[in-house]
This record gives C-alpha cells, structure tokens and sequence, in this order.
C-alpha cells in the first residue's frame, strides 16, 4: 500500500473523507494481521523446554526465561542415602585369585627376622583387570579310515565353528555390545579391538557379527510382540531418525519388563499397524497425544508431563491463572494417589474432581469461544491455545485423569521417552543410518538388550547366547 504523507492526508480528509475511512480499514487491517505474526514469533522464542516439547538440547548455552523450577514438592527426607538403603561399595573376597607373600626379614632395632615364624597376616586386597588376551582353541579333528570299507572318516567340529581361522561368539558378542549397547561407532570399536586385543577386526566382522545376532532374534521379537500385545499398561512413542537422505521413523512400545523398538518410513497408523501391537492390544495405551494411536480402540492415558509444559506455558508467557491452578492440581491429584496404597473410594475422588471441573469453567470463562459469523468461512475456525486446550481437559478427561481413577496407570510417560533417549544419543554420535538393514539391525538388537536389561539379565552373556542361536524368550508383561 502507498504510503502517505501528512499533508496529502489533510487534503484527503478535507475533500474525500470517505477514502480516508478506506486507508484507515486497509491499514487496521494490516495491523491486525501483523500482530498476530508478531504474537506467534514471540510465542515460539518464548518456548523451550520446560513449557513444551522441545529438547532441553534446544534451548542453547543461553537460557532465556525464569530458571528451571522441579514441580516435584519436597518430600522433607534428607539427602543422602535414606536409612535402609543397601550401599554399594568394595569389599573383601575370601577366595581371591593370586596371593602375593610379603616377608619381613628386619627389624627397625636391626635384628635379623629371616627366621622368626610370623604370628599373622595383614591382608590388603588389590582388584585389577587381567592383561587383554585373545585365547585361541585348536579343534583337532581326528580323521580315520575304517578298516571294513575303507572309507575315511572325520570328527565333527561343535557347532559354529566352521572355518580354519575364525572369531568365538565371546569376541563378537564383545563387538556388538561395545556397537549397540555402547553406541561405539565401528570403525572405533575397530580401533579398540587392535588397541586392547591386537585383533585386526575389520568393519565388516563387526557388521557380520550384528548380522547373525538380528537373524538368531526373529523368535525373540515374535515371543516380544506377543508379550506387549497381552500386557496390562504399554507406553509408546516415535521419533525421527534419518536412514540414508530420507527421514523415517522410530517406534516404541513397551512396559517395564519390555522394549519393543521398530524402523519405519511412517510416523502414523500405517506403522503402528505393521508392527501388529496396537492392532489387538486392549490394555491401557500411554502416549502423548499423538492422533493416530487415539484410532485404537483400547483404553488410552495421556501423559501428563506434557500437559503440565503447556499448562507452565500459558501461565508464564499469557498470565492465564487457571493454568496454573490446574497445573498445581494436577500435581496434588499426583501426591494423593501417590500416597494411597488402594484405589481411591468416590469419595475420596470427589473433591479433586469438582475443582478440576471448576477450573475448567474458568479457563472457559477467561478464554470464551468467538459467535459463529453470518457467513461461515471455509474450515474450522482458528482457536487460541489456551481453547484448544481446554477442549482436550473437556473431551479427554478420563485419559488425562486415568493415573487417578487406576493408581496402576503412571502420571507420564516417561517409560517411553527413557527407552527412546538413548537412540537419540545413538544418532547423535554416530549421526544417520547409512541403510535401512542396518536401522532395522540396530532397532531389533536394541530391542533385546533392553529387554534383557529390565530383566536383569548380564547384557554380555544375552548376546553370547543369542549369538549362539539361543537367545532368551520374554516373559508375558503386566
């Protein structure tokens, strides 16, 4: 639009009024539209972690807004160990491997001691690492030949060992878990095997290795699907991860006792239902609000750590007070099953739920819907966020409060976004998967080791085993 100078607007005003009336409505207008572009910038600098999703990598070396504040309430014990707490600590062993004499042959007087018997023995104990070693075993297979036929018979070589020269399942199992459970790049796990073992391991043994392991697993991911699919309470989630130049999806599903991880180029129903979980669970689902697992026809809990982001936003950047009166009830809903060691009476419900429903009558109150036009225009109509989410307190409440009337159902999901955090640490370390294989690898044989690891078994041993063709079988999850 042209801009105007006073006294043209004077002469505008004195002759044709009704155009000035007509530059005043444009540049209204044009103010309106860039208010709100200049509120949705300041919205989006004013988010980091602690009042949306946003990574806490996000938020840069300068922390803009209040310092962090934990929503956790003191629980008045002191810090330190609580009494009862079995510490860890080093100790003595009765059998130790090597003892190591040490003599006294004089005495400070100068007497000769060479021949006194000793009346006893301070003992101090030294842990170390023996020198790193590759043993090697020598199959010798005897070879015959029968003196009936003539015919020259051989030993059987066990199992797995197959060529004249080749690795045990111990070593290759060491560089899987040193690649997947470590996340060391190969070419630097290669570099360790020559630094410690004097092994020349090349890349493709170690890729070798993680090849024979996700091939021994397919039982195990059935024995897992199964499991997640008949468990109480599954926590989910996906991230993106990049796999060659093109971005695809990391989906998880799992429980306390399991972890379930899969690659797939959707983030929505498309995966989910290839993955055969979600299909046929009918349990509880924990998630963060994504649409897509709201089209299962299971019973659903919303994780209420990213409400309460939300909520600390609205209160803090738009002085909202309901959010925060709804964000602190959140909380002492929180401590009061949390305290409860049986499932709360309706009576003990009530109170929570009658100011839950009053605050929502507030917020509505403060944040009221805008009267639907004469002439409707194309799509839903645009919402502030505090209305939209307000709807989702409205329309989803038994999710969002599921962790109060079920004390089984957890308040987050946090389950989910521990067991998706380490392959974010994986990237970035190592950065994007260079092939699909090698993501689908990785997600599979992440897979077992969590589980293994929820179910305390040894991380080494799980993998020779699995290695070997053995690999354990999940038990059913609650």
């Amino acid at each position: 639009m042209k801009m105007f100078k006073r006294e043209e607007l004077l002469v505008i005003a004195k002759t044709n009024p009704e155009v000035l009336v007509d530059i005043i409505m444009i540049l209204q207008e044009q103010v309106q539209i860039l208010t709100k572009r200049v509120s949705k910038l300041e919205e989006q600098i004013s988010k980091n972690s602690r009042n949306s999703s946003k990574p806490p990598s996000s938020d840069g070396l300068k922390k803009s807004g209040p310092k962090p504040k934990s929503l956790r309430k003191r629980s008045g014990k002191k810090p330190g160990g609580q009494k009862g707490h079995k510490g860890h600590t080093l100790e003595k062993v009765e059998k130790p491997d090597f003892i190591i004499p040490l003599s006294v042959t004089t005495c400070s007087c100068h007497a000769d001691l060479a021949g006194v018997e000793a009346v006893g023995h301070d003992c101090r104990q030294v842990f170390e690492i023996p020198e790193p070693k590759l043993e090697v075993y020598e199959y010798q297979g005897e070879i015959k030949i029968c003196p009936d036929c003539g015919k020259i018979i051989r030993a059987e070589f066990p199992s797995g060992v197959s060529a004249p020269v080749q690795y045990g399942p111990g070593f290759r199992s060491l560089l899987v878990y040193m690649q997947t459970q470590q996340l060391i790049p190969a070419d630097r796990v290669k570099q360790m095997m020559s630094d410690l073992y004097g092994a020349p391991v090349s890349v493709a043994t170690i890729l070798n290795a993680s090849k024979r392991l996700y091939d021994n697993l397919d039982h195990f991911e059935e024995s897992l699907v199964s499991s997640l699919v008949k468990s109480n309470i599954v926590h989910v989630d996906e991230s993106g991860v990049r796999v060659g130049e093109k971005l695809h999806w990391l989906h998880s599903a799992s429980t306390e006792l399991l972890t379930f991880y899969g690659i797939h180029k959707k983030r929505g129903t498309e995966a989910m239902d290839y993955f055969n979980i979600l299909p046929d669970f009918v349990g509880r689902l924990i998630h963060d609000f994504w649409k897509p697992y709201l089209k299962y026809k299971c019973k659903h809990g919303l994780c209420n750590a990213h409400l309460l982001r939300e909520l600390t936003f609205l209160f803090e950047q738009q002085n909202q007070a309901w959010a925060e009166k709804m964000l602190l009830l959140l909380l002492d809903m929180n401590d009061f099953v949390s305290t409860s060691e049986n499932q709360l009476t309706n009576k003990q419900k009530k109170p929570f739920l009658k100011k839950y429903h009053e605050i929502l009558e507030g917020g509505w109150e403060d944040n009221p819907l805008p009267e639907q036009p004469l002439k409707r225009k194309r799509g839903r109509p645009a919402k502030t966020k505090s209305q939209n989410l307000l709807n989702r307190l409205d329309d989803f409440e038994s999710s969002i409060l599921a962790f109060f009337h079920d004390n089984n159902v957890p308040f987050t999901n946090n389950l989910a976004e521990q067991d998706i955090r380490m392959i974010k640490v994986r990237l970035k370390i190592s950065g994007c998967f260079r092939t699909i294989h090698g993501a689908e690898h990785f997600a599979r044989i992440r897979s077992y080791l969590s589980t293994a690891r929820k179910q305390n078994l040894n991380i080494l041993d799980s993998i020779t085993s699995a290695i070997k063709g053995n690999p354990f079988i999940p038990p059913v999850s609650s």
